[in-house]
């Protein structure tokens, strides 16, 4: 059996190299059906694993938890209502990291709406209560002098850093370092400000929008020893007073698998604290699924792309099989006079179709295989003749990397045969089935 299968093949590539343009031609066509598919599916794996962590550097393994006002609460003018407590508190931070060990870190935030002054210039800001952690949380650059560090926390220092929107309106002209701005009665040192960062959207009521560029930040430790929990505020004539510990809490899980089973964890804890709901556990890997999904979907429907070129290359194939059955004609009826089944001449011609196939999708995953130092070599190549244009490029683009996904060498192996069979059996198939007398009388 198996020299009979050897024998089929040998014959059948020596009948393609007495056509090697026509063969060359057909091999040509999956080739670069082939190759666009591992290319494709690898541009494909390299935008999508930068747009993965990019959503990951937005916090994509983190929960927060929120404070939320109760909707059937709300301040009133008796003096036993006037003051609403509610929201997250510090016993709630400590039950967290005492019971969820997979927790890397945990960012502890309180805000709140204040007037800053600085000489005869007043501007409306978020005061921000944090640790020095946040700043790298929410990927916040120093502009100017320095950020707050551990010490002033622990030494609940009047110190502040301004947001780069606030540090316009109070020193336009000016560096603010070293200045002392007022919020309420007490008084601040400047001692850093932040660099200008474009404000985030609001992402499907997960993430709400966020302006970094008009907050002050100050140590947590300071704003509860200055300030306090118990704020109150007065707008078109009505008044209301709030008690809040913390506004929000940030942690980091050590992993994206433990950010679920971390979440419940949380929310059991919570929901045994705080009967009346005055809080909010968000989870952001809910946007990582959703880059994952719309990755699959991309691959999708680049692979239905690059499938359009191995159909013209298979019809090619098949046009190329058809003309060499009519060329073929009285070879088939002198073996099939010989004593050859339909099922040998079926087998000979089915060989020679998936050889071509076969040799074609070989070359293209070798082809596919040079698409990252293609890359590379293009990109230099437009650095160097365009500098200006390719400057101009965001920075993501300049550092996208091709990722050759194996299963797309798989499944174009896979496909160039089955290519290869599909558009040979009806050639074979119409050879098998010709009458040998007719056949030898072919001219």
């Amino acid at each position: 059996m198996w020299i009979r299968l050897f024998q089929t093949f040998r014959i059948g590539v020596y009948s393609l190299m007495l056509h090697k343009m026509r063969s060359g031609l057909a091999v040509l066509g999956i080739l670069i059906g082939i190759t666009a598919v591992i290319w494709l599916v690898a541009m494909g794996e390299g935008v999508s694993y930068q747009a993965q962590q990019q959503i990951k550097d937005l916090g994509a393994n983190n929960i927060i938890i929120r404070s939320v006002k109760p909707a059937d609460q709300g301040s009133s003018s008796s003096s036993r209502s006037f003051w609403l407590q509610y929201g997250v508190l510090r016993d709630d931070l400590k039950r967290i990291l005492s019971n969820v060990p997979v927790i890397q870190q945990a960012v502890p935030m309180r805000e709140m709406r204040k007037e800053a002054r600085y000489a005869d210039r007043s501007v409306e800001v978020r005061v921000v209560g944090c640790t020095p952690e946040y700043f790298p949380l929410n990927r916040l650059q120093r502009a100017r002098g320095r950020l707050l560090s551990a010490l002033d926390g622990d030494n609940a220092a009047n110190v502040c850093v301004l947001g780069a929107g606030t540090a316009q309106a109070l020193f336009p002209l000016s560096n603010p370092v070293g200045e002392t701005i007022q919020i309420d009665r007490d008084f601040y040192v400047v001692v850093g400000q932040t660099a200008e960062r474009d404000p985030t959207a609001a992402i499907g009521g997960s993430l709400e929008a966020q302006d970094f560029n008009l907050d002050i930040y100050i140590p947590i430790q300071t704003v509860r020893a200055r300030i306090g929990d118990m704020v109150f505020t007065s707008r078109s004539g009505s008044r209301e007073g709030e008690i809040v510990e913390l506004n929000q809490i940030t942690v980091s899980i050590d992993s994206l698998d433990h950010v679920d089973q971390a979440a419940d964890i949380i929310r059991g804890l919570m929901a045994k604290y705080h009967p009346n709901k005055d809080y909010a556990v968000v989870v952001p890997k809910e946007l990582l699924r959703q880059a994952e999904l719309l990755r699959m979907m991309f691959n999708l429907l680049l692979v239905l792309i690059a499938g359009i070129s191995l159909i013209v290359g298979g019809i090619g194939v098949m046009n190329i099989m058809l003309a060499t059955v009519t060329e073929r004609t009285r070879e088939i009826g002198i073996r099939r006079a010989l004593g050859a089944r339909r099922t040998d001449i079926v087998q000979q011609f089915l060989v020679e179709s998936v050889v071509l196939t076969g040799l074609g999708g070989s070359l293209g995953v070798v082809l596919g295989f040079l698409c990252k130092p293609t890359i590379h070599w293009a990109r230099q190549a437009a650095q160097y003749w365009f500098p200006d244009q390719i400057a101009a490029l965001p920075p993501e683009v300049l550092k996208l990397e091709p990722i050759i996904a194996p299963w797309s060498i798989l499944v174009s192996l896979l496909i160039a045969v089955g290519v290869g069979l599909v558009f040979g059996l009806y050639p074979a198939y119409r050879a098998a089935n010709m009458d040998p007398i007719e056949a030898l009388r072919h001219e």
